[in-house]
């Protein structure tokens, strides 16, 4: 008879509970931090246990060896790295504390796998069992090797246009009609991969917060309290430089001096479709800058990333959820582990703060461009501290009531403007100010009194800013255009100028600005400028050319659609397994702020990253808050947590978030109870 493991724990005494809401979100409240961080572990085990076992496997860097040739290439890049070894040295160098945590996380992840084999797919659990380095090396890879810098993003130029997204609000007492502070989460990542967010409500003796965190991390990332939340976006940070080396033999030039280059040899193997093994050779070349990453002839370049002297980041983000006030949220900050990211902040006291976070070298002045590579043979040229906090751009309490961010650079976080790029390094932050992040300005700095409703409202804006600055001209030249121009005008004069799944007239002006991008023909007759942020760039530079581009645009979605005025749903679709919905929502270079990106599906479009985690949090006594996430809060096949979110994102709803305790456990759908950690180990086998 097969045999199963059941967790029958001999003492009773304060048993973890876990009580499941029709979501499938956990709330979880335990005794003590290492019992509530096991059950946390054992709840992610259960929603995404497939998903986490490969992301585990991948920052190990053997995922080629469990999966295939497929992953070779991710497990050479953390090799390259030295991921791996890195997270050997976290580890032994992590307070007791909080490696007893992370041992409780990876304990409770490991029993839910052993105890529900069944539930977990064969090949991912190549993986098992999860360790605490194997965690470190996930954080490391996500944020260090994924956000900061990567493969694909060594050129400094495609860092800003590849990391995703995020908006971020937050508004004071004085803009809101209750008086209470405001908080708007809403990061846009791709909706798998590393990026796959998981929601929970955690709560023991010294913790209690709600919001979500990156699957196989054991801390909340994004999260409010009684007190106060934060949310992230992705900063315009430069946290990673490239140097380039001149090299002789096995050497490298620092200086007036020849260095010998570091190296080592890995094996990576590789499972064959038969499942054999082979055998790959990786020589890994470092220098002080970092490791080599491009070596041609005598020249090499090195990469040097922020942060990696600085274990387990997410300590930060406990402290941050831990916070019961101003103070105490600002000595977290103070800890400057996180590598990057903008921290919007608004509290139950009224104060609202954003921060350009992260880890910004203070790099030398000198004969050095920050903005490409770095001459590595001058020793002048290498960092090795950060800026403090209190010398990175931020703003507490803005005399308008309100901040944001888009993803645009911290200079214009408000308006009037109180922060000035002038007053620190060039290299601390781009000048620039794109459409989405002047529609986020726009729909706070318009309405001088912002309830809960509107503020939920205002979030889910499809208008095209974009749009706004060149319809009218675009329309007048269209009419004196040819027949499919003049078609496009009749079509997009009655546009409402939004991308709700029933607009008609946005699929067209959406291919009529593709037109442009791809005959490089610049829209705007008037510039982006420093001194009008956010109302430039404006007017159309080219009537007759606009004009023709359209009718090119008309005869692209006629000849697809069959008509030039298809509704925006039918194109573009929110889908996962069965379901198969209109979207809505668009891209944010069009200056939308409920952004949504596509993928070509034959002639239509589904949605595959934009609004992830959407988080609405007034704080008043006790705080309310509205909340989705988009694809669900599970992974696993078969739970109906894949797609349950879908249909609310088609509608523009959130749900309500059971935050307090009581209605949390009136609300669950099912309950589960889990021996303390320090029981885990009276773990029984039965028939």
């Amino acid at each position: 008879m097969l045999l199963a493991l059941s967790l029958l724990f001999l003492s009773p005494q304060n048993p973890t509970e876990i009580h499941w809401d029709r979501w499938g979100i956990p709330h979880i409240q335990a005794a003590d931090s290492e019992s509530l961080f096991y059950a946390f572990g054992y709840c992610q085990a259960q929603s995404h246990a497939d998903h986490a076992l490969i992301l585990f496997g991948r920052a190990r860097g053997r995922a080629a060896e469990y999966w295939g040739e497929s992953y070779f290439e991710s497990d050479r890049w953390l090799t390259v790295m030295g991921v791996p070894e890195l997270a050997e040295k976290h580890a032994q160098a992590m307070q007791p504390v909080w490696r007893q945590r992370v041992q409780a996380f990876v304990d409770g992840f490991n029993d839910y796998c052993q105890a529900h084999p069944q539930k977990v797919n064969p090949e991912a659990a190549r993986a098992l069992p999860v360790r605490v380095q194997d965690v470190l090396a996930h954080g490391l890879h996500i944020l260090h090797f994924r956000f900061v810098s990567g493969p694909e993003l060594l050129e400094k130029s495609q860092r800003q246009l590849s990391r995703g997204g995020s908006n971020a609000w937050a508004v004071a007492p004085k803009r809101s009609s209750s008086g209470n502070a405001m908080l708007l989460a809403n990061p846009h990542l791709p909706y798998g991969d590393v990026y796959l967010f998981y929601e929970a409500h955690l709560r023991c003796p010294e913790y209690q917060a709600y919001g979500v965190t990156l699957v196989g991390s054991p801390v909340l990332g994004i999260a409010f309290n009684q007190k106060l939340g934060w949310t992230h976006t992705n900063n315009t940070h430069d946290g990673a430089d490239l140097y380039r080396l001149e090299l002789k033999e096995s050497q490298y030039k620092f200086g007036k001096t020849w260095r010998p280059l570091e190296e080592r040899t890995h094996r990576i193997s590789v499972r064959q479709n038969d499942g054999k093994m082979a055998q790959k050779i990786l020589q890994v070349k470092s220098s002080l800058h970092g490791p080599l990453v491009a070596e041609q002839g005598n020249t090499a370049l090195a990469l040097r990333v922020v942060g990696l002297d600085r274990p387990a980041p997410f300590r930060q983000w406990w402290a941050m959820g831990k916070a019961q006030s101003f103070a105490e949220f600002r000595q977290a900050l103070d800890m400057q582990l996180l590598p990057m990211w903008t921290v919007m902040y608004a509290d139950a006291a009224g104060n609202i703060m954003h921060l350009f976070g992260g880890l910004t070298p203070i790099r030398p002045q000198g004969p050095f461009a920050w903005d490409r590579d770095v001459d590595g043979t001058h020793p002048g040229s290498l960092w090795h501290d950060y800026h403090s906090v209190q010398e990175l751009p931020q703003l507490l309490n803005p005399s308008s009531g309100w901040l944001q961010n888009a993803n645009d650079p911290p200079w214009t976080t408000t308006r009037p403007l109180a922060l000035h790029a002038a007053d620190y390094p060039n290299y601390m932050a781009p000048r620039f100010m794109h459409f989405r992040a002047q529609s986020s300005a726009r729909l706070l700095h318009e309405d001088p009194e912002i309830d809960f409703e509107e503020f939920v409202r205002y979030k889910h804006s499809t208008r095209m800013e974009l749009a706004e600055r060149i319809l009218d001209p675009l329309i007048a030249a269209a009419k004196s255009g040819d027949a499919l121009a003049k078609e496009g005008a009749e079509v997009l004069q009655q546009w409402d100028r939004c991308c709700n799944a029933g607009s008609r007239g946005a699929v067209l002006f959406e291919r009529f600005v593709e037109e442009a991008r791809r005959h490089r023909v610049s829209l705007f007759q008037k510039p982006w400028t420093e001194e009008e942020p956010f109302t430039s760039p404006q007017g159309l530079a080219d009537p007759e050319t606009a004009a023709s581009l359209l009718s090119a645009a008309a005869g692209r979605v006629k000849a697809a659609y069959g008509s030039i005025d298809v509704p925006w749903g039918e194109v573009y679709r929110l889908r996962r397994d069965e379901v198969d919905l209109p979207a809505n929502g668009g891209p944010g270079s069009l200056g939308v702020f409920r952004v949504v990106g596509f993928e070509s599906k034959g002639k239509t479009r589904s949605a595959t990253w934009g609004d992830s985690y959407v988080a609405a949090v007034e704080f008043s006594d006790p705080p309310r808050a509205r909340a989705l996430l988009t694809y669900g809060n599970a992974s696993q096949p078969g739970s109906p947590h894949r797609t349950d979110q879908l249909p609310l994102f088609a509608r523009q709803e959130l749900r309500p978030v059971h935050w307090q305790w009581p209605e949390a456990v009136r609300q669950a759908q099912r309950t589960e109870s889990l021996p303390p950690w320090s029981e885990r180990s009276k773990v029984e086998k039965v028939k």
